[in-house]
């Protein structure tokens, strides 16, 4: 009975003592061990290697009385590395309830199982006070681990369950411009999360984000409530303080891994080998007063020791021509924001312009073949897509298969063009389609998972779309059909963003969409028949993609599919460019032959309807 009384007045005693004088960074430097499981540089932490960290942490440290931290970011800097760091700091230092937000529940069990067990089993300090999973403790699962004092939770934007469980201190929200818009209908995903701490007077929040789109962009907005903090490092000429800019990063012609920082103030150039003590010499500077609880953080990829001005130099200039890779550019090396062209309306008779005289044969160019299938209640509408180098694309066929596809007539047809030899201006052997994506939406699912069973080894791929910010082709399919067949759910909002971005490419080069001569009219307007909107729902804006009742849309739905599976190829370890380059050239003569480039066609008059389309098919 004795020891129980002393016992409870240690407990009670532990509980009045104040919280350490100590910082993220100093726990960070002493006690943090880089597994490598998840790292590529493993042993003892040191900031040393990331100095622009340090303030980061000293900011979510509980010696600092700043609410909201916000980061944003390029990629490889280190931010979630802190958010675990601040993690590690509050389980032997300062317990309390925490939550930690993935944007999906899937990605915080893999979090969960990647970094943060490397993180417990590497600390020793650690690892004595959170259990081992293998004991069976409820204590310790892949979503929830106890501590003395204290819990973190682990789940996802797209859980409302999560995200409303319990009240906490201290909140963790990793990759917020990835969260969706609304969590199982009960609203915005950060506004439930933030709402959980409401009741703690010493809440501490740590936002970390890639930025996506201006605009809809939350780790922007949050950042532009901030003081907006920059990082400034001194010049080795003139001393002077400033930021490392894309704009001030040169190159020698045609050799851009020499690229360097040049000083805007007085022209000084700085080679990649001066960045470590740039870096080591810098300092945050904020740039406006802010909101008074929040500091915010803004660091693109020109500061990370893991890049260096020459990769991020190349990859711009391999990314530069094909919008699609150049937003990526942007969001991950500089971590800004995109500006799209939202809501502009594309110009079907400015395509029709640009039709070139190619085919029968396939252009030399091509190196792989996709098919996008729609099936509709009276037949089933295709489109055959050739892809050369930086994804460059052709138009190949157009085809109309008609027959009700409850019956097995029209995937006869179906089947028998997917197995054809496409003939080929340099290959003897021809071309064959490479991948087939069907959609399993409208009347027929059941006929298109029959007619996919036991053809997934010839890519010819069950697929069903879904709107938001999805990924072009998921990592991992769904099973249907009593188990036999593999459904893959493709980001057709994703897909339409990046064909609109190509489609108004005008010159030829990364990306941009060649059509035959034979492209009629209807063929366009249904290819351009959508356009992209923003909505505010309950404040937020949402990005949706519009057609109007009158117009159809089937082209474009086949170009989405072909372009997915181009997408699932390449998951499946397709490198495109490499099979460009086993291509048999031209002979010179015909290369010649095709650079004289021929009137452009006159456009068709909208009043005529699509007729049937030749097809290349051998």
């Amino acid at each position: 009975m004795l020891n129980g009384i002393l016992e409870y007045e240690s407990a009670w005693k532990r509980g009045l003592k104040p919280d350490p004088v100590i910082t993220v960074d100093e726990w960070a430097n002493t006690s943090r061990v880089l597994s490598s499981v998840s790292s590529a540089e493993p042993g003892k932490w040191s900031t040393r290697r990331t100095p622009y960290l340090k303030e980061i942490h000293e900011a979510l440290s509980n010696t600092d009385r700043t609410e909201r931290v916000v980061f944003m970011k390029g990629a490889q800097i280190g931010g979630t590395e802190a958010g675990l760091n601040w993690l590690g700091y509050i389980v032997q230092h300062s317990p309390g309830p925490m939550l930690m937000v993935q944007p999906t529940v899937e990605t915080a069990k893999r979090v969960s199982k990647q970094r943060l067990d490397s993180l417990i089993e590497s600390c020793s300090e650690i690892s004595a006070i959170i259990k081992d999973p293998r004991t069976r403790d409820a204590g310790n699962t892949i979503l929830m681990k106890e501590f003395p004092g204290g819990v973190l939770v682990l789940t996802g934007a797209n859980s409302a369950v999560g995200l409303r469980s319990m009240p906490v201190r201290y909140l963790f929200l990793d990759e917020v411009d990835g969260y969706p818009w609304d969590a199982d209908g009960e609203g915005d995903p950060v506004a439930l999360a933030i709402q959980r701490a409401a009741t703690f007077t010493n809440r501490k929040i740590f936002l970390c984000s890639t930025p996506k789109l201006k605009g809809s962009s939350r780790i922007e907005a949050a950042y532009n409530e901030s003081d907006k903090r920059v990082f400034e490092v001194p010049c080795d000429g003139c001393g002077t303080f400033s930021q490392i800019l894309w704009r001030d990063i040169s190159w020698p012609v045609d050799n851009p891994q020499k690229a360097f920082w040049v000083c805007p103030h007085c022209g000084r150039e700085h080679a990649e080998y001066r960045k470590p003590a740039l870096l080591a010499a810098g300092l945050w500077t904020p740039t406006v007063k802010g909101d008074g609880k929040t500091k915010g953080y803004h660091l693109s990829s020109l500061y990370s020791p893991w890049f260096s001005w020459g990769e991020v130099a190349e990859e711009f200039l391999a990314a530069k021509e094909d919008p699609v890779r150049l937003k990526a550019w942007v969001n991950t090396k500089l971590g800004e924001s995109w500006e799209d062209r939202d809501g502009e309306k594309m110009d079907e008779e400015a395509l029709m312009e640009r039709r070139e005289p190619y085919g029968p044969d396939i252009p030399a160019e091509v190196a792989v073949l996709t098919c996008g299938i729609d099936v509709q209640d009276d037949r089933l509408e295709l489109e055959l897509v050739g892809w050369g180098r930086d994804e460059q694309s052709w138009s190949i066929d157009y085809k109309i298969l008609w027959g009700d596809p409850a019956s097995s007539l029209v995937w006869t047809d179906l089947e028998s063009y997917l197995d054809g030899i496409f003939s080929h201006e340099t290959l003897a052997s021809g071309l064959k389609i490479d991948a087939a994506c069907i959609d399993t939406g409208g009347h027929h699912t059941q006929s298109v998972y029959e007619f996919c069973r036991g053809k997934e080894r010839r890519r010819v791929w069950a697929i069903k779309g879904r709107a938001g910010a999805l990924p072009i082709w998921p990592k991992r399919p769904g099973k249907v059909f009593k188990g036999r067949v593999n459904l893959f759910t493709v980001g057709v909002d994703t897909a339409k963003e990046a064909i609109f971005a190509r489609l108004r490419k005008a010159v030829s080069g990364a990306g941009y969409c060649h059509f035959p001569l034979d492209r009629d009219v209807a063929y366009f307007e249904q290819l351009t028949s959508e356009r992209l909107r923003t909505k505010f729902i309950k404040g937020f804006p949402h990005r949706y993609w519009w057609k109007p009742d009158n117009r159809r849309n089937e082209a474009l739905d086949c170009r989405v599919y072909a372009y997915a599976a181009l997408q699932g190829l390449i998951m499946m370890g397709l490198n495109l460019n490499k099979r460009v380059d086993v291509l048999p050239p031209l002979p010179v003569r015909e290369r010649n032959k095709k650079s004289v480039l021929s009137m452009p066609a006159t456009p068709t008059p909208r009043r005529q309807r699509r007729k049937a389309i030749s097809s290349c098919y051998i």
